[in-house]
């Protein structure tokens, strides 16, 4: 193994495992450096930029610079990291929710085409456990929290059947392959820093512009995760049996509940209510799935398995 130098003490000492990370400067990918070098991984981080490089570089772990679609360069990179698990947390998300639609396809294609790369240079290069990104906000619809076992919403409003379809697809390469191990992580809503929600992040100003609204009953249940409980919850992954896990906190809520609560803490303005056709003219069905059908997830099998213990949301208190 590979000597690391940790943030206590200059003396080197033995690297748990080598780590390869995909999607490194990202929202998620930053805290989780910053978790697994602190529990004396050794880490290399992906990214395409110079300022990915730069984020990967400061946080203490090797730099891989090569694009996901250099399948190649993929898998020098991951030989030379000589990885042992690779996690995929590869996204195109914008900074703004309101680009979401723009970016859906080109973030589908990084994460099946892109992904796909990375995962086929993992097996290739004799990676042990390949850590997947999913959602936990897409379960098919029913009554009380679904677990591992509910399959996504593929047949839900269009944009939110994609997405599904895109989480499916992933799962299914991922748990399905031979000879490595898989592991797919059901994230929920990301908050904390670096985030939309957080009070400088998109939500907040779109909250403050009352742009986001309850529709009718407000009765669809958001599961949600702190982004630093999830990326704790995935150096747990490193060594749990392999499957699908929820990652989400205690309190899935519905729109009704925390949306106010949200808009509180973050000083904005109680925010306005519609009715179910009136955000089917301003945003389409997915405006109304989003408002009204989302299903919450249970945490039981991540508290069990992975020892999770998440923070409860302080904004619902506020």
């Amino acid at each position: 193994m590979r000597k690391v130098l940790t943030a206590e003490s200059e003396t080197p000492q033995e690297a748990d495992m080598n780590i390869f990370v995909a999607g490194a400067s990202g929202a998620i990918g930053r805290p989780l450096l910053a978790e697994l070098v602190r529990q004396g991984h050794a880490v290399t981080g992906m990214t395409n930029s110079d300022a990915g490089a730069r984020v990967i570089a400061g946080l203490s772990a090797a730099v891989a610079q090569v694009s996901a679609f250099d399948a190649p360069g993929l898998e020098r990179a991951i030989r030379e990291s000589r990885a042992e698990v690779v996690i995929d947390e590869l996204t195109a998300l914008p900074q703004h929710p309101s680009e979401m639609a723009a970016s859906a396809a080109g973030d589908r294609k990084l994460r099946l085409v892109g992904g796909g790369n990375l995962h086929r240079a993992a097996r290739t290069c004799g990676v042990r456990r390949y850590i997947q990104q999913s959602s936990a906000f897409f379960l098919k619809p029913g009554s009380g929290l679904g677990d591992e076992s509910m399959g996504l919403a593929v047949d839900a409003s269009p944009r939110v059947a994609a997405s599904a379809l895109t989480y499916t697809e992933l799962e299914s390469r991922v748990l399905n392959a031979e000879g490595i191990e898989g592991v797919a992580l059901r994230y929920g809503f990301f908050y904390g820093p670096g985030t939309w929600y957080n009070s400088d992040g998109a939500a907040a100003d779109q909250a403050r512009n009352k742009e986001l609204v309850i529709v009718g009953a407000g009765d669809g249940v958001w599961s949600w995760v702190h982004i630093d409980d999830a990326a704790v919850a995935t150096v747990a992954a490193l060594t749990a049996p392999p499957g699908v896990y929820h990652v989400v906190d205690d309190d899935p809520s519905p729109v009704s509940r925390w949306l106010p609560a949200f808009a509180r803490s973050v000083g904005a303005p109680t925010p306005p209510r519609v009715t179910v056709q009136e955000a089917r003219e301003r945003g389409g069905e997915d405006a109304v799935y989003y408002g009204t059908k989302l299903r919450g997830a249970s945490n039981a099998k991540a508290k069990m398995a992975l020892n999770f213990a998440p923070r409860r949301r302080e904004w619902l208190d506020s």
